[in-house]
Formats: structure tokens, sequence, C-alpha cells
């Protein structure tokens, strides 16, 4: 299989999630530091500190976009990649309606990403590494299923098919 790149566009909710995340984010620290006691706890030293490193961990944690490449679906992060084999690949389909409904069992619901162990009753359990619900692509495994959310679904999902 040869190379395919794909983009991961970020949906119109998640830029305001976002964006209202990270003023707030970057606000607390501000409004602590101009408000700092004489002599500070540690713990208020923490509260500064917290949020900045709450964004900063979540920013490294971006999904940038799709590689597929030997048989392997690479998830593009801001200077890294999380390999995923292909090996087991069952199904691979378009749903735009994959995510709805879903419960975020563990991870990020929206800043820079909806990423992480999600749940819903079509799916059930799942990973997602997406960015736009509108453009999921599910991917069925023999032991898990992920959802990814490249900007040509139907694209991918072709290729992916032809990975199995």
């Amino acid at each position: 299989m040869q190379s395919a790149v794909f983009q991961a566009p970020w949906s119109r909710q998640l830029k305001l999630i976002t964006a209202l995340s990270t003023a707030l984010l970057l606000a607390i620290p501000l409004i602590l530091t101009l408000k700092t006691p004489e002599s500070p706890s540690p713990l208020y030293s923490i509260a500064i500190a917290l949020p900045l490193a709450i964004l900063l961990f979540c920013a490294l944690f971006a999904i940038r976009g799709y590689t597929l490449r030997d048989n392997t679906l690479l998830i593009l992060r801001p200077g890294w990649k999380t390999a995923i084999p292909l090996d087991g690949l069952t199904e691979a389909q378009a749903s735009p309606s994959a995510m709805q409904g879903s419960v975020r069992i563990f991870g990020n619901g929206g800043l820079f990403g909806y990423i992480g162990l999600f749940q819903n009753k079509t799916l059930g359990r799942y990973r997602a590494f997406a960015t736009n619900h509108d453009t999921a692509v599910v991917l069925r495994f023999r032991t898990k299923t992920l959802v990814i959310t490249p900007d040509r679904p139907e694209q991918m999902a072709e290729v992916l098919r032809q990975c199995r």
C-alpha cells in the first residue's frame, strides 16, 4: 500500500470549546498572579501552574492529521505520531453519526480534540482520535473499535478497506 495523507479539520464546536477553555485556562493563572499574597502557599503556586500545564498537555495530544503507511494508521500529533497497526481490521465505514450519544469514559472531551475512550449504544466502547464528529470513520477490529475524523471520510474508508 502506498502512503495516503488526510487532514483533521476542526469542527466549529471544537474551535469554540478550545477557544473558551484556553481563555479560561490562561485567565486563572493571570488573575491569581495579579492577586498573589505576600507569602503565597505552595498550593497557591500549584493553582497558578496547573491550568497552564493542562493546556500544554492537551495541546501535545492534538490531532493534526492521519497517514496510512505500510499497513499502519499514523495519528499525527504536534511533533510525534501514534501508530496503530491495521492487522485485524475487519471493517472501515464512514459514519457521520457514529459519535452521537457518546459518553466519555476517559480522555479529552473538546480541548484540541475528542481523544480517548468513549462509549455509546451503537459502537459500544471505542477509542476516538477525533476533531469533527461529522467526518467520522469507524474502524472495527476483532478486539477493538476506533473512530477517526479525516477530511475525506469516504476516501479514507475506501483506502482502509483495501488494507484488510
